[in-house]
């Protein structure tokens, strides 16, 4: 009787794992064929010599590497990279998280209206964004320029995007603009779940608002906060090149190269695939490598409400 009943229950057992998998199939079939079978296949083709229209691929093992270590642009756009990286990373989740705060502490009666009107760069293209802010700086007929003038004598014409020192720096308004209210709707979701009665007990023990966030908001959205800084710094490795594209081309004489940018500029002007996989490869070990680094340094054990 009872070897009975335990047959019947790991036949249920079973039963509930096939079903589980027979959901988990489709989406992990999805996930092997657009991102696991990309990845092999492109550091495969790290490894030899082909334009991606030719019939014959020439092995040369790591000749790619070489080159890659020897490019003179690769320091530029990893270096342009982290710079995007780091002050979207400060301005993004300050201004995330302050706008997060203000709307469900102050418990605003336009809530919901500031939160559309903050997430609506998310709703829109970002080939209309970086249109939209190439129109901005626009020397001659841009908002920025006509409205720095009203405080001259003479008309500013500043080329923000042609200027090797200006152009790097133009960039970051229109990346942070159009990243902020996805993370703010994050951070809100994580802040919405923190029991009243902790800022009630914070706010009995005489803690102002300033010590409320530090000590109770902070704390318990903080896997949220982390969370939000390595999808920030995946995004701009492997995403930063469209608003180059769109904006600058990679110029000012490659001062705004970034690495996503050089790798298409390789492998589909130049028609150098396979050295555009190894671009490839070399932004996937930065993404791992910076990855693990912040999930590190900002690794605190979890708070339990």
């Amino acid at each position: 009787m009872i070897s009975i009943k335990k047959k019947m229950s790991m036949t249920s057992v079973w039963s509930r794992r096939l079903f589980i998998l027979s959901f988990l199939l489709p989406t992990l079939a999805l996930f092997a064929l657009f991102t696991i079978y990309p990845l092999i296949r492109g550091l495969y083709l790290s490894f030899f010599d082909w334009s991606g229209g030719s019939e014959t691929m020439n092995f040369i093992g790591v000749n790619n590497y070489k080159e890659l270590f020897s490019d003179s642009i690769i320091p530029t756009a990893i270096k342009n990279d982290y710079f995007l990286i780091f002050w979207k990373v400060i301005l993004i989740m300050l201004l995330a998280t302050f706008f997060a705060v203000a709307l469900t502490r102050l418990r605003l009666k336009e809530y919901g209206f500031y939160r559309i009107i903050f997430f609506f760069p998310n709703i829109i293209s970002v080939v209309v964004i970086g249109v939209l802010w190439s129109f901005i700086y626009n020397p001659s007929l841009g908002f920025l320029n006509a409205f720095l003038s009203l405080f001259t004598k003479n008309p500013i014409e500043i080329n923000w995007l042609g200027s090797p020192n200006l152009a790097i720096w133009s960039l970051l308004p229109p990346s942070v603009w159009a990243g902020i209210g996805f993370y703010m709707l994050l951070i809100i979701a994580s802040i919405l779940g923190i029991p009243n009665s902790l800022y009630e007990a914070a706010s009995i023990d005489g803690a102002n608002e300033w010590k409320q966030f530090t000590g109770v908001t902070l704390p318990l959205i903080w896997e949220q906060f982390k969370t939000s800084i390595i999808h920030i710094v995946i995004t701009t490795l492997n995403g930063s090149f469209i608003i180059v594209k769109l904006m600058t081309d990679g110029g000012p004489d490659n001062q705004t190269q970034v690495l996503g940018y050089y790798l298409y500029q390789m492998g589909f002007k130049q028609y150098h695939l396979s050295y555009g996989a190894t671009i490839g490869v070399l932004i996937l070990v930065l993404s791992l490598i910076t990855t693990l680094l912040i999930n590190r340094i900002l690794h605190r054990d979890t708070i339990e409400m």
